[in-house]
């Protein structure tokens, strides 16, 4: 099977499409060769790719007919993963939440005017 669409049938991208682009930007790789669109992977294959931030490490079981459901998943593939790499990315949510709360959009007026007023202490007390 085709390496783009046994990542689009075992669910790690939503379309074919996108495998196919990931393929091109060299970010997907099998048996540690970069792998085009169309290249054939095969049982105890080793797949390396990028994607969210995580460079996901997993193996070919089995070769599913087309796409399966997310409880089926493991049958086909094992993810060998670090678990060091998911912490990594929970650090990554944590801090961008510390910056900037989900969902309280752009800053406003106030908030404009306290980062200007905090600014200008910073300058006023350097002159000092």
């Amino acid at each position: 099977m085709r390496i783009d669409k046994y990542l689009w049938c075992v669910r790690y991208y939503k379309t074919r499409n996108m495998v196919t682009e990931a393929c091109k930007k060299n970010h997907v790789t099998v048996n540690g060769l970069v792998a085009k669109p169309s290249k054939e992977v095969f049982p105890t294959d080793k797949i390396t790719f990028r994607k969210d931030q995580i460079t996901q490490i997993i193996t070919v079981l089995d070769i599913p007919e087309n796409r399966v459901s997310a409880k089926l998943v493991d049958i086909y593939r094992r993810n060998d993963t670090p678990a060091e790499a998911y912490q990594h990315l929970e650090l990554l949510k944590l801090s961008k939440e510390h910056y900037r709360k989900n969902g309280t959009g752009r800053p406003t007026k106030k908030d404009r005017r306290d980062i200007d007023e905090f600014g200008n202490e910073i300058i006023t007390e350097e002159e000092d």
